[in-house]
């Protein structure tokens, strides 16, 4: 039985029985004095008894009850303030507590791992029912870890409601365990935390300007390390940009196959008084979104469209957004191939065309059909019945970001055809291979280089990253040479994302705080 309850081996136990589906364990302290806890002075003399029931851990499947007969010794110091205390079990019982500490170290793990309800329906086949209050209110009781000094940790922002509150979270690099979560994303808090705790030698971070400028506040020696991942999908970014303002030169067209299509309007960017307006609205949202505001608060803050504000916040210059208008894809363009081919065999009307592409599977309008035939009775030269692969913007972007051998012969062989017909494209390619490169083998005393390369290309949006660069050059610079990054953070991210799930968001700050700090 000892072996069996070794956290009983200090009692005596006088008797066990089954009743129904449960444990009763009846047992009794065997020692004959216990210590004053007020003052620590040995007593012997009782002054009564009574039975105190503790829930335990489950014993062959059943609920355990403990009946533990107590003894109330009187305190014979006269300066201390107890006049009588209770004796208590070391590691089973403490004061009031109606469970034993084996038991509530198990629900308190139990807790931190599911939550409230997932919780409660686990314990039920632990056979140590309780209600999901009870297992948030041993989680809410739970002491929070003090924050151990680090000389390198990450930090990055997690969503409470995305969109609208964000919240932080901080990571010892060293350990890869969040020490503490903060309740905003502002650069004074951050900034707060660092004075708080001093020794930050590092600090690895995404480009959001609100870390950047509270870890120069908060730890003005400390080296900020920009994530590497972060730059690479900025300029992913940068470069689907390109591409889906060049798309045009995705599709092969031979002179003799090419298919007319309505032009853009023409219109000369950054000129004009939309063009300063772009300009202007582009500061304010990148001063609020500096200073850790949420896209929601910018939206109220300046009388503006959510997807308005977020084509602002991803545009690092307003550059960025006065392009020149391109032609957007169309429902039209998978039919062309058969439209050619009806052409060529005689059939040019427009509204019995379109009833052929309904059956087909388009749903444009015929409007859209009879402006195409428009344009082929124009031309000269008849259009081409034989269909044209065109590969979505967003595939030749992966191409271009890629490494050259994680391409397969038939990527590289189509990339290579659209290289050849446009010539940004490949300025772009050799700028990203050579930004990789950088990246990948730590090779950050070639950024100025690359900056210059990109700053005179004259492709606006790789102009607008590389000013990006500028603006966190130190941080830069040391994700393209140091070793650290952001990855843990990210990990961190992740298991909070879970954690919220568990919780459906209805959790305040101080029960995330708590599972994410002290849970597994």
């Amino acid at each position: 039985m000892r072996v069996l309850l070794p956290h009983l081996a200090d009692l005596r136990i006088e008797q066990i029985a089954a009743k129904g589906k449960g444990v009763r364990i009846a047992a009794s302290c065997p020692w004959t004095t216990t210590c004053c806890p007020g003052c620590g002075q040995p007593s012997g003399r009782v002054h009564s008894r009574y039975e105190r029931s503790l829930s335990d851990a489950a014993l062959g499947g059943r609920e355990a009850v403990i009946c533990l007969r107590v003894r109330r010794f009187f305190c014979d110091n006269r300066q201390c303030p107890r006049k009588t205390f209770a004796e208590q079990v070391p590691g089973l019982t403490v004061p009031h507590a109606r469970r034993t500490l084996l038991l509530r170290r198990w629900l308190e793990a139990v807790a931190l791992a599911l939550g409230g309800r997932p919780g409660a329906r686990l314990t039920r086949r632990l056979a140590a029912e309780v209600s999901r209050m009870t297992l948030l209110r041993l989680i809410m009781a739970m002491p929070l870890p003090k924050a151990p000094a680090c000389s390198v940790l990450g930090v990055d922002d997690f969503a409470f409601r995305k969109g609208s509150n964000y919240g932080s979270v901080v990571v010892d690099m060293d350990s890869h365990r969040p020490i503490d979560l903060l309740p905003d994303r502002l650069s004074d808090t951050f900034a707060a935390w660092l004075r708080e705790h001093p020794g930050v030698e590092v600090i690895c971070r995404d480009r959001a300007g609100g870390y950047a400028e509270g870890g120069r506040l908060g730890a003005p020696e400390a080296i900020q390390v920009a994530d590497r991942w972060h730059l690479l999908f900025n300029l992913t970014t940068a470069v689907d940009r390109v591409v889906r303002a060049h798309r045009m030169c995705l599709r092969e067209q031979p002179a003799q196959d090419t298919v007319a299509q309505p032009a853009p309007p023409s219109s000369v960017a950054g000129q004009g008084r939309r063009a300063e307006q772009t300009r202007q609205r582009h500061a304010e949202v990148h001063a609020l979104w500096g200073k850790g505001v949420g896209t929601t608060a910018i939206c109220r803050a300046l009388n503006l469209d959510h997807k308005t504000v977020l084509r602002y916040v991803r545009a690092a210059t307003a550059e960025e957004l006065l392009t020149q208008p391109t032609r957007r894809e169309s429902m039209l363009d998978q039919h062309v191939g058969y439209l050619a081919q009806r052409w060529q065999e005689g059939c040019t009307n427009a509204a019995w065309l379109t009833q052929e592409l309904r059956q087909r599977g388009y749903r444009g309008s015929e409007r859209t059909v009879r402006r195409l035939l428009h344009t082929w009775r124009d031309n000269v030269t008849p259009p081409s019945a034989t269909p044209v692969s065109t590969p979505k913007p967003r595939q030749v972007t992966g191409w271009i970001i890629r490494p050259a051998d994680k391409r397969s012969e038939q990527e590289q062989a189509d990339l290579a055809q659209i290289l050849d017909r446009c010539q940004t494209l490949k300025a772009v390619d050799q700028l990203v291979s050579d930004f990789a490169g950088m990246l990948r083998h730590r090779q950050g005393q070639h950024l100025d280089t690359w900056i210059a390369n990109a700053q005179t290309s004259g492709i606006t949006q790789m102009q607008g990253f590389a000013d990006g660069l500028l603006k966190d050059y130190d941080a830069v610079r040391n994700g393209l040479t140091l070793d650290w990054n952001s990855g843990a953070v990210e990990g961190a991210v992740c298991r909070i994302k879970a954690i919220k799930r568990q919780m459906y968001g209805r959790a305040n700050f101080e029960l995330l705080r708590r599972r994410v700090l002290l849970g597994p």
